[in-house]
């Protein structure tokens, strides 16, 4: 089934489908053939944000890109469930309703905290964090909306007014350097696609506004799975060092640095990062 909204050039839409799997109507992207590997968006983005790493991994493994509930393509069915629990819940139905079982997650960002609670619900034989957001959002670690996330449930009209006055080259391009990825012209241009759609927007505030790790982060980083932890020095919106010391703490834990370059490291140099996820992923699932 086509996916509605989508524009014509959007990475991979060719590869895009719904999936109606309660509560929501996803938006999931799957390419390559072999053991199945999902992708999981930060807050903000959606499954375009993997679309230099997809041809990556597709020659080893079968990934599997859903946007997020709200966010990106993906139709929420219930703006209820966008905190860390449901949206877990959610993801794990989603799987059921494949009728696939992933043997690893990569999740960028809040991602990558969504990838660790999976990680309770599913059979993973591994997780992979990219500049992972361990933490409560703060700052532009949501990379976009950071300071209006709070105030959604008491003002549903905001993200029309969001929408309306972020969505224009010159404030996107300036949201996206405050991550210490600029990105190129045509990942802007996606982005700015991204904040021009008011569902979009209510999706994004509705996570950060219910998302709350806290209470389970204790919990996840005492996780037997194999787990690494990749962060770049030039992320002004989650340190690195959240990604080292969580690496410390984690039984299974492993850490990678890439110099310089920013949040969206996956989309600026994904070459880089495949080196890295590449060969420790393939340890980890031959051994």
């Amino acid at each position: 089934m086509a996916v509605d909204r989508m524009p014509p050039d959007w990475p991979h839409r060719d590869r895009a489908r719904r999936v109606a799997s309660r509560p929501h109507n996803w938006c999931v992207v799957e390419a390559g053939e072999g053991p199945v590997v999902l992708l999981l968006h930060g807050a903000g983005g959606s499954g375009h944000s993997f679309r230099h790493l997809i041809p990556l991994l597709t020659p080893h493994f079968r990934v599997v890109v859903p946007d997020l509930p709200g966010q990106g393509f993906t139709r929420s069915g219930a703006r209820s469930r966008y905190g860390i629990d449901h949206m877990a819940e959610d993801l794990a139905q989603l799987c059921t309703a494949m009728n696939i079982a992933p043997v690893a997650v990569i999740g960028h960002s809040a991602g990558a905290a969504l990838a660790l609670r999976l990680a309770e619900l599913l059979t993973l034989r591994a997780v992979v964090g990219i500049n992972a957001a361990l933490g409560a959002f703060d700052g532009a670690a949501g990379v976009m909306f950071p300071i209006l996330a709070k105030v959604l449930a008491v003002t549903p009209f905001i993200p029309h007014v969001v929408s309306r006055l972020w969505g224009n080259a010159a404030t996107v391009g300036k949201l996206l350097a405050t991550t210490g990825s600029p990105l190129d012209e045509a990942g802007q241009a996606q982005y700015l696609t991204l904040v021009k759609d008011p569902a979009h927007v209510d999706g994004t505030l509705g996570m950060m506004a219910q998302w709350r790790l806290e209470s389970v982060m204790p919990r996840l980083l005492e996780q037997a799975v194999p787990v690494l932890l990749i962060a770049s020095t030039g992320d002004k919106a989650v340190p690195a060092r959240i990604s080292r010391e969580a690496a410390k703490q984690l039984p299974n834990g492993q850490y990678a640095e890439i110099a310089s370059l920013g949040h969206l490291v996956h989309e600026e140099a994904a070459e880089q990062v495949a080196s890295l996820i590449l060969p420790w992923l393939m340890a980890r699932l031959q051994a």
